[in-house]
């Protein structure tokens, strides 16, 4: 990324991956501007980036933000989920055509979504894209979208990685809505997992980290470039509950998550219509294969005792510790392939 385009702008900064990749690109040196339907809100939590007042479901918003940057992140959902398959793609085409106007690239953070049964169980960059749900087919559209825009002169960067914890993840996640409550200490574990069925979590730290690293050698990357993150394989459906009650001091006890609540809640819940939308990633192992990525170089990867107890601490399900494990080191840097 040339010198003189250091200004990322970030859809989606209070959200929990936005947030972390904003961070780590201000602590690598980049300005940050930050777009939020109520800026000088967000400025009071983090007041070292740029917050602009606007929201990214207005084009004109979005080209306006982009004047100057180098670099769009879109990790913005509509308010709440709601509406969601109507209008995630057109705050898409709204970061594209703000990128080409701009000259800038695109960072999407990717998931497990676009995947099939046929691509299982171990799917790699190039495995077929056939998904049986909705979310899937649009995550899949957004990835094309990402590809085509590529071709005509905004390049696209998207990590792939499985369900997201750590220090910033929000409400939604499975991690915090799930596994545990946030601001009660640890009591019961409800596991969503079943016992042998292997499920792929990856700790916000370390994407952010390999986001960053991907972006900052972008000029020898193809124009659109799909990477995907091993992060923490869960290998039989226990290992992120058996972390969890580690870390609070082996008393918790590991139950199992409430499913029969799901169907009740999905007419009136917008996040529990994707909750039940998207169950079978808990009764089928899903682990994407990280091989393109690793021939870069390592991928960072927190130890899981570390990182569990960093995002039991930030959802205040812990005490402070003396010394805050948020920010340790998250591990190895990608090193430049030889």
């Amino acid at each position: 990324m040339s010198g003189e385009l250091k200004t990322a702008l970030v859809l989606g900064a209070t959200g929990g991956i936005g947030g972390a990749v904003a961070r780590k690109l201000f602590e690598r040196g980049w300005q940050i501007r930050a777009l939020n339907r109520d800026a000088v809100k967000a400025a009071k939590k983090e007041p070292a980036f740029e917050w602009v007042q606007g929201d990214a479901m207005k084009a004109g918003d979005v080209l306006r933000s982009a004047e100057g940057a180098g670099l769009i992140v879109h990790a913005v959902n509509p308010p709440g989920y709601r509406h969601w398959e109507r209008l995630v793609l057109p705050m898409l085409d709204n970061s594209i055509a703000a990128a080409r106007a701009a000259g800038a690239r695109i960072v999407l953070p990717g998931n497990v979504y676009n995947f099939g049964p046929d691509a299982l169980p171990a799917p790699t960059e190039e495995s077929p894209q056939h998904p049986l749900t909705k979310k899937g087919a649009i995550r899949v559209e957004m990835e094309k979208r990402l590809e085509a825009a590529s071709q005509s002169g905004a390049g696209a960067i998207i990590v792939r990685a499985g369900d997201f914890f750590g220090p910033g993840t929000t409400a939604n996640s499975w991690f915090s809505s799930g596994l545990v409550t946030p601001g009660k200490p640890v009591g019961t574990i409800k596991n969503p997992g079943r016992r042998g069925v292997g499920h792929q979590w990856v700790y916000l730290p370390d994407m952010a980290e390999t986001v960053v690293q991907l972006v900052e050698r972008a000029n020898r990357l193809p124009a659109f470039a799909v990477y995907q993150m091993e992060g923490f394989w869960d290998a039989d459906g226990m290992q992120m509950a058996e972390a969890i009650k580690r870390v609070v001091g082996g008393k918790a006890k590991i139950g199992r998550f409430p499913w029969w609540i799901v169907p009740l809640a999905a007419p009136f819940v917008p996040i529990m219509r994707e909750i039940k939308e998207m169950r079978y990633l808990w009764k089928v192992p899903l682990r994407m294969s990280n091989a393109k990525l690793v021939e870069l170089g390592k991928e960072p990867q927190t130890p899981i005792d570390e990182a569990v107890r960093a995002s039991l601490v930030a959802l205040g399900c812990l005490p402070e510790p003396h010394h805050d494990a948020a920010t340790a080191f998250i591990g190895h840097s990608l090193q430049k392939a030889h």
